[in-house]
């Protein structure tokens, strides 16, 4: 039986239609939400997804308000799908106490610990249950899948594509949270969604991941601001480009001279990423 989707709202933009959704959610235990860009070519055909994964405290509207994605998109005929960032109402002890981890910060992982492990499934989500909705209820072609996303959620593209090579046709991030078991950022999440158990967290590394691929991804995109307060501490792109050397995993990444971390960064080089998916996904 398909889940039923809520529409919550509707905006017509640049010939196509930018909506919001609700829905009951089997992975993450309750209502999650997701903002959508359905281009004009959707009226009469289907057209490719392209998954957006957006950063800590950011939600289903940030890329869709701030990233100036979707006149690109309407163009090259590719949907929008932006997931929110965590289950939310949970009301587990401590999941609002912080803007890293919790409600916010979900990392894209499947927690193993309780009580997260029983609503903060934000892997399966994205990548099983959120893209079974979309073909269900939308004009979108599930043969043709790219992900991208922004710091938390460049790691989510990223490792999403990593532990499932051959599923999406496209990847790229801005400034993602490159190695996460070297960034605190990424030691607070694991530690209390993985557990102690630092074996563990390499499955959600990309640096990490990268290493074990048997054959390469699609050639990587990473857009990097030299100007990011969070680069040396918490993003270390210079670790995914050593890795993806050893590992022989084509890799450009950018180190764009002056740009921070924020949606200014981001909606700068928007068209260069959607072209860069559009590529791949149109082929």
């Amino acid at each position: 039986m398909t889940v039923p989707l809520t529409l919550a709202s509707e905006h017509r933009c640049f010939g196509g239609t930018v909506a919001f959704y609700r829905h009951a959610s089997e992975a993450c235990g309750g209502e999650m939400r997701f903002g959508i860009y359905v281009p004009p070519q959707a009226a009469t055909r289907k057209v490719p997804v392209l998954y957006y994964l957006a950063g800590l405290t950011c939600t289903e509207e940030t890329l869709l308000m701030k990233g100036g994605a979707q006149r690109v998109a309407a163009e090259l005929g590719v949907m929008l799908v932006a997931p929110d960032t965590s289950p939310r109402g949970a009301g587990f002890p401590g999941e609002s106490e912080s803007w890293d981890f919790g409600v916010g910060a979900g990392f894209y992982v499947d927690a193993t610990q309780p009580p997260w492990s029983s609503r903060y499934r934000m892997f399966t989500y994205v990548t099983r249950e959120l893209p079974a909705l979309v073909a269900a209820h939308l004009p979108a072609r599930a043969d043709r899948e790219g992900i991208f996303g922004h710091s938390m959620g460049g790691h989510g593209a990223l490792v999403c594509a990593l532990r499932q090579p051959g599923r999406y046709r496209s990847v790229s991030a801005f400034a993602p949270i490159a190695a996460p078991m070297r960034a605190p950022w990424g030691q607070k999440a694991f530690s209390g969604y993985l557990g102690p158990e630092q074996q563990a967290w390499r499955a959600w590394d990309a640096s990490e991941l990268v290493r074990t691929l048997r054959e390469p991804l699609p050639p990587l995109l990473v857009d990097q601001g030299t100007k990011d307060k969070f680069l040396t501490e918490q993003l270390r792109p210079e670790l995914l480009q050593e890795a993806c050397a050893a590992a022989g995993q084509p890799l450009s990444l950018r180190m764009q001279e002056g740009y921070d971390h924020s949606y200014y960064f981001v909606s700068t080089f928007m068209e260069d990423h959607l072209r860069h998916h559009a590529a791949a996904l149109n082929a």
